[in-house]
């Protein structure tokens, strides 16, 4: 008989204990809830992408780059209701940003846009990262947000000083003048014979 009555405690001990972690699990999970709710408060209002162009450069521009074209119709489709999709969005934005640095324009091929679309790839993958982390640090993806736009306003600035710089006329004998100037930095290929006079 106390063998049954021991045995009939234990389990009433057992089953308040597994209640208490139930309610405690229960908790955790309302508490978590809420977190992630607040999260996704604070990116949803900071996810603000400048998705147009801004000056007619820039216009043009979207019109003949095919990939930028596609990264602004991206960032202009902002993502609902869950974290979840802000984690697509930001793979989305990801793989669209890769291809900016594949097919840049003639025009554009110039060391200073590939240093500025190099930069603003960096920026969307880190903003990628931090959304796909455990702990999502909602305020630095949206500082990150902020400094995605100024590297798209830089870009886009950079490619309207080229297209005015491409406007400027050339002077008459300018053009002879710069090949003569890179000529005169160039190494000459003929190798010099120490024991041949020098002509001056």
């Amino acid at each position: 008989m106390k063998y049954k009555l021991s045995c009939f405690f234990f389990l009433i001990i057992i089953l308040s204990a597994c209640k208490n972690d139930n309610q405690k699990r229960l908790a955790e999970n309302e508490k978590q809830a809420k977190k992630n709710e607040l999260i996704f408060s604070n990116i949803n209002k900071g996810w603000v992408f400048y998705d147009t162009p801004i000056n007619s450069t820039s216009e043009a521009t979207v019109a003949s780059w095919n990939e930028l074209r596609v990264f602004f119709a991206e960032l202009a489709v902002k993502p609902k209701k869950t974290i979840g999709a802000f984690q697509k969005k930001s793979k989305a934005l990801s793989k669209k940003v890769m291809a900016l640095n594949e097919n840049i324009p003639s025009q554009f091929n110039k060391p200073q846009i590939k240093s500025r679309v190099s930069t603003l790839i960096t920026k969307v993958r880190l903003l990628d990262l931090f959304l796909n982390l455990d702990k999502i640090p909602d305020q630095k993806v949206i500082v990150l947000v902020s400094e995605i736009n100024a590297e798209l306003v830089s870009l886009q600035r950079q490619m309207d000083k080229i297209v005015e710089k491409s406007k400027i006329p050339v002077e008459e004998g300018e053009s002879e003048l710069m090949k003569m100037m890179d000529t005169s930095r160039a190494i000459p290929n003929t190798p010099t014979d120490p024991n041949l006079p020098r002509v001056e």
